[in-house]
C-alpha cells in the first residue's frame, strides 16, 4: 500500500509537470500568435469596386507613358545692375567693389513631368514646366532621352504640348473629368523631387476650385500626394484614364500636405487641338467686365438665389455692347448653362466658336430678358490678366487696361493704368483691401502702363517681399502692400 501510495505520488507529480508544461506551451503559443497579429494584421477592406490588382495594373500601364522633363533656362542675375557700365549710375562703384564682374545672366535647371498622348511623340505637360526654357530634355522609362520641341503653349490654362522624334510610344487614354465624383479614388503619377515613376493614391477632395492661378480656374482638388516635380503628370481614375493634369499644391514647407490641384482633362481636350494646329489658343470674346455676386449685391439687386455674373462694365463696340448689355445687368444663363459662379461665364465664352450667336438670360432691374450676342475673337489687349507669375505666387486679382471711358466712369484722373475687375475672396489682394474698380497706376514703383508690364513687375518680385502698389480709388490715391504666402507649384 505504501509502495502504491508512493507510486501514486510520483504519478501525480509527473502529471502535474506535464500539465504545467502544456499550460506554458499553450500560453507561449497564444502569446506569440497575439504578438504576431499586432505586426501582421489583416489589411482593412478596400472601398467597393477597388482592388490592389486593379491599382497595380493601372500603375504598370500608365507609368510607361509618363515622362521626366528637364529644362534649362537663362535667368537674369538679380545682383547685377541693368546700368552696370554706365558711368552716370550712382551705384556703379558699389557694384564694382562688391559684385565684381558677375555675369548678367546664369543658367538654371528645373524638373517636371508629362505624359504621352500620341504614339508619334506628342506629350502634354504644364506651361510653367517649360516656360522660358532654352533646352528641353524628355526622358522615357528605360532611360531613353530625347530633345523636345514646344508645339504650343497656353499660359492662361498652364498647358503646353511638346513633341519628340520617336514612334510607337506607349500612350495614355483620356477619361471624362465632368463625371468625376467627390470621394472617387484617383492616382497621381510623376517625378516628385526627380524620383521617377512615383505613384500616389488618394481621392477627389473637391471640384471646381478657384485658387487664383488664372482667369479660367476650375481645378480638381485631391489628397493624392503631389510634390514639386509632379507638375504636368497625369491624375488617373481606376480605369487608368487621365482625368486631370497635376499642376499646383498648397504648402508652407514646399512638400505635400494633402492639398493638390489638377487641371480637368476636359478643359485640355478643347485646347490641345488648337495648340497642335497653331501653337496658341484663340478664345471667344463677349466684351464685359464682370464681378462676383455677393450676398450684399444680391440683396441690392433683389436676386434670389445668389448666383450669376454682375456686369461691371461693357467695352464699347464689343459684342456685348452691340447686343445691348448694360452695366448692372446680371447674366444668369449662357446658351442654356446656368451661371452658378462668376468664373463660369469666362470659361463658356472662351470655348465658344468665333461668330457663334450666344443666347443669354439676363436680369435687369430685377426683370428677366433674353439677349443674343455674336461672339468675336478675344483681342490681345483685352486678355484678362491674372497676377500669377511662375513659382506659385498669386495675388488673386484680375486686371484690364484703363480706357478713357472707364477713367471717366471711375472718376480717376489717370489715363494710364490697369483696372481691377475681380478679386478672389480670401486672396492676398482681398486681405490687403484691393477692390474691383481700383485703378493700379504703379507696381513696385514702376508705372503700370500695360498688362505685360504688370506681369513682368510681379514676376520680377522676390518671393519673400510684399508687392507694393499705388492705386487710385475715386478721388483718393494710396499705397497698398500685398503679402503673399509661399505656395509652390507641383
Amino acid at each position: 500500500m505504501r509502495r502504491f501510495d508512493r507510486l501514486s505520488s510520483w504519478t501525480l507529480l509527473v502529471v502535474a509537470v506535464l500539465l504545467g508544461a502544456a499550460a506554458l506551451l499553450f500560453l507561449e503559443t497564444h502569446s506569440r500568435a497575439a504578438t504576431e497579429s499586432l505586426w501582421s494584421s489583416t489589411p482593412p477592406n478596400l472601398p467597393a469596386g477597388q482592388s490592389r490588382d486593379q491599382w497595380v495594373a493601372v500603375a504598370k500601364a500608365d507609368t510607361a507613358a509618363v515622362v521626366n522633363i528637364s529644362t534649362t533656362q537663362v535667368v537674369k542675375n538679380p545682383f547685377v545692375s541693368d546700368n552696370q557700365g554706365n558711368p552716370n549710375d550712382p551705384f556703379q562703384e558699389f557694384f564694382r567693389q562688391f559684385m565684381g564682374n558677375m555675369p548678367r545672366t546664369y543658367r538654371t535647371h528645373s524638373l517636371g513631368s508629362g505624359f504621352i498622348v500620341r504614339s508619334d511623340g506628342y506629350i502634354v505637360t504644364n506651361n510653367h514646366v517649360v516656360d522660358s526654357a532654352t533646352d528641353i530634355t524628355v526622358k522615357l522609362p528605360g532611360d531613353r532621352r530625347f530633345k523636345a520641341t514646344v508645339i504650343g503653349r497656353d499660359p492662361k490654362t498652364d498647358l503646353a504640348l511638346l513633341k519628340i522624334d520617336s514612334q510607337n510610344l506607349p500612350t495614355v487614354s483620356f477619361g471624362n473629368s465632368d463625371t468625376l465624383q467627390v470621394g472617387e479614388p484617383v492616382m497621381a503619377i510623376g517625378n516628385p523631387f526627380g524620383l521617377e515613376g512615383t505613384v500616389t493614391t488618394g481621392i477627389v477632395s473637391a471640384k471646381g476650385r478657384v485658387i487664383g492661378e488664372g482667369p479660367y480656374d476650375d481645378f480638381i482638388q485631391t489628397d493624392a500626394s503631389i510634390n514639386p516635380g509632379n507638375s504636368g503628370g497625369p491624375l488617373v481614375n481606376q480605369a487608368g484614364q487621365v482625368v486631370g493634369i497635376n499642376t499646383a499644391i498648397v504648402s508652407q514647407s514646399g512638400g505635400s500636405v494633402g492639398i493638390g490641384f489638377a487641371i480637368p482633362i476636359n478643359e485640355a481636350k478643347s485646347i490641345l487641338p488648337q495648340l497642335e494646329a497653331k501653337g496658341h489658343v484663340t478664345r471667344g470674346w463677349l466684351g464685359v467686365s464682370i464681378q462676383s455676386m455677393t450676398p450684399e449685391l444680391a440683396k441690392a439687386f433683389k436676386l434670389e438665389p445668389e448666383h450669376g455674373a454682375l456686369v461691371a462694365d461693357v467695352v464699347p463696340n464689343s459684342p456685348a455692347a452691340k447686343a445691348g448689355l448694360k452695366t448692372g445687368d446680371v447674366i444668369t444663363e449662357y446658351d442654356g448653362h446656368a451661371i452658378a459662379k462668376t468664373g463660369d461665364l469666362p470659361r463658356l465664352v472662351s470655348n465658344a466658336q468665333i461668330g457663334h450667336s450666344a443666347t443669354m438670360r439676363v436680369l435687369r432691374d430685377g426683370k428677366p430678358l433674353t439677349v443674343t450676342a455674336q461672339i468675336a475673337t478675344l483681342p490681345e489687349s483685352e486678355q484678362p490678366a491674372e497676377a500669377t507669375p511662375t513659382g506659385g505666387k498669386s495675388l488673386g486679382l484680375t486686371v484690364r487696361p484703363l480706357t478713357p471711358a472707364l477713367a471717366k466712369r471711375l472718376e480717376v484722373p489717370d489715363k494710364v493704368g490697369l483696372v481691377v475687375t475681380e478679386v478672389t475672396d480670401g486672396s492676398p489682394a482681398d486681405q490687403a483691401g484691393i477692390q474691383p474698380g481700383d485703378v493700379i497706376v504703379e507696381v513696385n514703383r514702376q508705372p503700370a502702363r500695360s498688362v505685360a508690364a504688370f506681369r513682368k513687375a510681379i514676376a520680377d518680385q522676390k518671393a519673400d517681399e510684399p508687392t507694393l502698389m499705388r492705386i487710385h480709388r475715386k478721388e483718393a490715391s494710396l499705397f497698398v502692400a500685398i503679402e503673399t504666402p509661399h505656395a509652390p507649384q507641383g
